[in-house]
């Protein structure tokens, strides 16, 4: 355990410079007297550390020493290739350095740990995008990601969904995120924080003046609250609808996650049909009006009246498609669920 500890406070000061007892002990979670005995045990087996006395002091490593990567464990080694993606490096424009970084990562490990990376990358594999979505062209993400990576300020041609279409935006570009296959850009533009996605941006300028990155900036950290917030804001309407017990089960397959579990939470107890009652929660008539026709005649919609309406208008107009008598149709008083059970 001691070993370990001791591993991982060089790492700790190898990456970050000149640390205090106090951030050292914080790092590792132990205490500051432990810390000081560690600092011991790495001077007395030949690590060249030592202490700056004084308010701005700490200890750090001789300027130039370097530790060979040593005291991975057989997960460590496991995890250390499971984690890779290949292609979202390749798509920064960091293909060929990961590949590099790779070859070095192995060179320096163990044989048999070598062995363990290899099988663990050719056992899993990682395929972010979703299901019957082609990957979005990304043409000026490398070009982003070398803003991000030298704090310069981007002025950049954006196509958004209202009018104008296109816009110009001068923007401090502070990171960038992948979700569900998609690039997003989040950057600092007239003292906002926004997210634009990367698919979206039609060309990009880099600028020679530099910006000051916010040092209390934590991307993951306001990623997670951007998207809690986003999926809790964009559904600002509900629809009551009654639908039967399988299309209830069939919603997560079909809805997005938000309108699904809002619908299952909210579902009353089916009567002796099979039916029952929930609210779902919608962007507006039109989105509610493409997601809920999945479900063809397994949901009727009580209200809003317009998308009763809107519904109803489809379903006169696929009536004069296909004429004549319908053939295997449920009633709303003997529904088939089987359609949907497959």
């Amino acid at each position: 355990m001691r070993a370990s500890r001791l591993v991982s406070l060089l790492l700790l000061l190898q990456t970050r410079g000149r640390m205090t007892a106090r951030e050292l002990a914080d790092a590792l979670e132990v205490s500051v007297r432990t810390v000081y005995r560690d600092v011991e045990a790495l001077g007395a087996a030949g690590v060249p550390v030592y202490a700056d006395r004084g308010p701005a002091g700490g200890y750090q490593l001789l300027e130039g020493y370097r530790t060979r990567l040593t005291g991975l464990t057989a997960p460590e080694a496991e995890a250390l290739f499971l984690a890779g993606m290949p292609g979202p490096a390749a798509e920064l424009g960091l293909g060929p350095v990961v590949a590099a970084a790779e070859l070095k990562v192995l060179a320096a490990l163990p044989d048999e740990l070598a062995d363990r990376g290899g099988r663990m990358r050719q056992r899993f594999h990682l395929d972010a995008p979703g299901w019957f979505r082609h990957p979005e062209p990304t043409p000026h993400l490398a070009a982003l990601a070398r803003a991000v990576w030298e704090d310069r300020l981007v002025r950049m041609r954006y196509r958004r969904w209202r009018a104008p279409r296109e816009v110009i935006r001068l923007v401090a570009p502070l990171g960038v995120v992948l979700k569900a296959g998609r690039w997003y850009l989040v950057a600092r533009c007239d003292d906002q924080l926004r997210t634009y996605r990367v698919g979206a941006v039609l060309d990009v300028v880099l600028c020679d003046e530099r910006y000051q990155r916010p040092d209390d900036f934590d991307l993951a950290e306001w990623w997670q609250e951007w998207a809690r917030r986003y999926e809790r804001d964009v559904y600002t309407e509900q629809a009551r609808i009654r639908l039967t017990v399988a299309a209830l089960e069939f919603l997560p397959y079909v809805f997005p996650p938000e309108m699904s579990r809002a619908a299952r939470a909210a579902a009353g107890e089916p009567d002796a049909h099979g039916w029952l009652e929930t609210t779902v929660p919608i962007e507006s008539v039109r989105h509610a009006h493409v997601e809920l026709l999945k479900l063809g005649a397994e949901v009727e919609v009580l209200e809003p009246a317009a998308l009763r309406e809107r519904l109803a208008a489809t379903a006169h107009a696929l009536a004069r498609l296909y004429p004549g008598e319908p053939v295997g149709t449920p009633a709303p008083d003997a529904p088939t669920d089987a359609a949907l059970r497959r």
